[in-house]
């Protein structure tokens, strides 16, 4: 096909033809679609082969997912203890912790009430001279130290008679709230493990084998889309500024009998080097700018991939009598 397009170029070449009456080249296409592996998991299930066809949301292989399992149970431990928290402190204290609190403010008011005692009768036997100064001294740390305890003791009950404050309670649900999104974006990791395919379409590669450790990030599978094919071609500079998206055009494929219709669906902006297999006589040393262009009509979807093409473009003719003027 090739030959016979250069044949075509040199003869238009001799007699001055249009560039534009040449054919663009390329290859069919399908959108290819990456899977990438989010865990370094080993690989436990592959559920397809290459080559076969899947449908929107099919399982296409499995990672082990034994960590992950592990840290959702840590995560739902975490949880329900941080709920079992907040729940205490929406309801209160009990009321035999309050007793108890009550009983602690009583012996603690006790012993202050010794402690004072003590303490007076030995500052009276040591003005008597009866009593040495430092036996006052241990007797007056003693009583500043019941003094002490009764204090803690009093907080202690009037914080539970208060119950939780509104800033105790915020903590708590912020608490609350950071688990179960721990536990969510773990839940999504699990998910992830198993790869399903978001399309509908064939099975082009699997590049690793039951049991291998793709590295996070690694491509574990490729497909191709089950839409129709598309050409793929390179659009020479003195006909880029003739057609725009959703110009016709004929794409003729190499080995098939007949010409399709297509409709350019997308063309870049920006002019890249002509590759090799597009170099003809009149390509030699321009630019070129790629084109896609989806194909018309039924009988499309099990065109084959990869193949050379040929397309030509239905070209305005008052623009291309303007651009043909010196």
């Amino acid at each position: 096909m090739f030959r016979r397009v250069t044949v075509l170029c040199l003869a238009l070449a001799a007699c001055g033809a249009d560039p534009s009456d040449l054919p663009a080249v390329g290859t069919l296409e399908r959108d290819r679609i990456e899977l990438v592996a989010e865990a370094g998991e080993p690989i436990v299930a592959i559920e397809v082969r290459e080559g076969d066809r899947v449908t929107l949301g099919q399982v296409l292989l499995r990672q082990d997912p034994s960590l992950l399992a592990a840290q959702r149970a840590h995560a739902e431990a975490l949880r329900d203890e941080l709920r079992a928290r907040l729940a205490e402190a929406e309801r209160g204290p009990r009321a035999e912790r309050i007793r108890e609190a009550r009983a602690r403010l009583a012996g603690a008011e006790s012993a202050v009430r010794n402690g004072e005692a003590e303490y007076q009768r030995a500052r009276s036997l040591e003005a008597k001279s009866f009593e040495s100064a430092a036996r006052s001294d241990l007797l007056r740390s003693r009583r500043d130290e019941a003094l002490a305890r009764r204090d803690e003791a009093r907080a202690t009950l009037e914080a539970l008679e208060r119950g939780s404050t509104s800033e105790e309670l915020d903590q708590a649900h912020g608490a609350l709230a950071a688990a179960e999104a721990q536990l969510a974006e773990i839940s999504i990791r699990q998910s992830r493990l198993e790869l399903r395919a978001p399309r509908a379409g064939r099975v082009d590669a699997l590049p690793f084998e039951l049991g291998e450790r793709p590295p996070a990030g690694a491509v574990v599978a490729v497909l191709l889309a089950d839409d129709p094919p598309y050409a793929r071609v390179y659009v020479p500079e003195p006909v880029r500024a003739r057609i725009a998206s959703g110009s016709r055009a004929r794409v003729r494929i190499a080995g098939l009998d007949g010409e399709l219709d297509g409709t350019v669906r997308s063309l870049s902006h920006e002019a890249a080097f002509t590759p090799y297999y597009a170099l003809t006589q009149y390509d030699r040393g321009r630019l070129s700018y790629l084109a896609e262009v989806e194909l018309d009509g039924a009988g499309t979807a099990d065109l084959p991939t990869g193949v050379p093409v040929e397309v030509r473009f239905e070209l305005d003719a008052t623009a291309a009598r303007s651009a043909a003027q010196p």
